[in-house]
C-alpha cells in the first residue's frame, strides 16, 4: 500500500495516494529527446498542454532547457524565461483550475514563473546546481520535486559505475531533502524523485525499478519519469540495436506500472491518455491489497 500524502502546492492541496497522479510533459525545447521542436512556439505548446489535461493530466510540467547529454546546448536564464513565461501564463489563464509546474534548475526562472502560475518546481538538479534555488523555494512556498542526479549532463559518461544504485539514491535523497527542510522549505512542500538515467548507467536503472518501494522509506511522496527513456530502448532492442524513441510506447507503460504497484505517487510522462489507462487498472491492484 502507498501511504497517503497532502501535497501543499501554495495555493492548494493535493492529496497524493488514493490514486496515481499523472504529470503531462511539454518541453518548450529545440533539442529535447523525446519531442523536441514539436513545440517550441507558445502557441502550440498550450494547445499541447490542454491536449494533455483533457486526456486526464492532472499537472502539466513545462521545461524551457533540455539535459539531453551530448545534443542539448545550455540555454540562458533570459531565454529559458523567454520560452516557458509565455506558455504558463496563456495555460493558466486559458484552464485556471490546472496545476502546473515549471522544470528548472534555475531560481531566477522558478519565481518568474510562479509569478505567471506556476504551482509546482520540478528542479532536476536537487536544488544543487542553483545555490539560490532552496532558500528561494522556501521563500515562494510552492509544491517543490527535488530529483536525484549524479553530476552534469557533460560528466554523466566519464561517471564511475555505481555499486548499490538503491542504496546511493535512497541515502542522497534522504540528505537532499534534509538540506531543503534545513533551507526553510516545508516538508509537505516536497516530492521525491530518483531520477531514472540521470547520471546513472543504463543497466543501473534496472534495480531502481525493481526496488523502488525501498524509496518509500524515505517518508516523502515519490515522483518517477521513465517515460521513453533510453535504458527502455536498450531493454526492448533488436538486433543489437535499441528501439527508437518512437517505439518505447510499450516499454514505457510496462515499467510505469511496475512503479505505480511499488508505491510511486506521481508519473511523469509524454504519453499521458495511455499512463491514464494503465494507471487505472494499477491503482485498483493497490487499492485493493496488491
Amino acid at each position: 500500500m502507498r501511504a497517503i500524502f497532502q501535497w501543499n502546492v501554495g495555493t492548494r492541496v493535493l492529496e497524493l495516494g488514493r490514486r496515481t497522479l499523472i504529470m503531462g510533459v511539454v518541453n518548450v525545447t529545440p533539442d529535447s529527446f523525446s519531442d523536441g521542436g514539436f513545440y517550441i512556439d507558445a502557441g502550440k505548446a498550450v494547445v499541447r498542454a490542454e491536449e494533455l489535461l483533457d486526456a486526464g493530466a492532472s499537472i502539466i510540467d513545462v521545461g524551457g532547457e533540455s539535459t539531453r547529454p551530448g545534443v542539448s546546448e545550455p540555454v540562458s536564464e533570459e531565454e529559458e524565461r523567454r520560452r516557458v513565461l509565455p506558455v504558463i501564463r496563456d495555460l493558466n489563464r486559458r484552464r485556471p483550475d490546472a496545476v502546473v509546474s515549471v522544470d528548472t534548475y534555475k531560481a531566477s526562472v522558478a519565481r518568474a514563473a510562479v509569478d505567471v502560475g506556476a504551482e509546482v518546481v520540478n528542479d532536476v538538479s536537487g536544488f544543487r546546481w542553483d545555490p539560490k534555488m532552496a532558500k528561494t523555494l522556501a521563500e515562494l512556498k510552492v509544491g517543490a520535486v527535488l530529483m536525484h542526479t549524479r553530476g552534469r549532463p557533460e560528466e554523466w559518461k566519464s561517471l564511475p559505475p555505481i555499486g548499490d544504485p538503491v542504496l546511493m539514491v535512497k541515502r542522497e535523497l534522504r540528505q537532499w531533502a534534509e538540506a531543503a527542510t534545513l533551507a526553510g522549505i516545508k516538508r509537505d512542500h516536497l516530492v521525491l524523485d530518483p531520477g531514472f538515467g540521470f547520471g546513472k548507467r543504463l543497466e543501473e536503472n534496472h534495480p531502481l525499478l525493481a526496488h523502488f518501494a525501498e524509496l518509500q522509506g524515505t517518508g516523502f511522496p515519490l515522483l518517477a519519469g521513465v517515460s521513453r527513456k533510453s535504458f527502455i530502448g536498450r531493454m526492448l532492442a533488436r538486433d543489437g540495436k535499441d528501439a527508437p524513441v518512437a517505439e518505447r510506447l510499450y516499454g514505457t507503460l510496462a515499467a510505469e506500472t511496475a512503479l505505480i504497484l511499488k508505491g510511486a505517487h506521481i508519473i511523469r510522462t509524454h504519453d499521458v491518455r495511455f499512463a491514464v489507462q494503465a494507471a487505472r487498472v494499477a491503482d485498483a491492484v493497490v487499492a485493493s491489497g496488491g
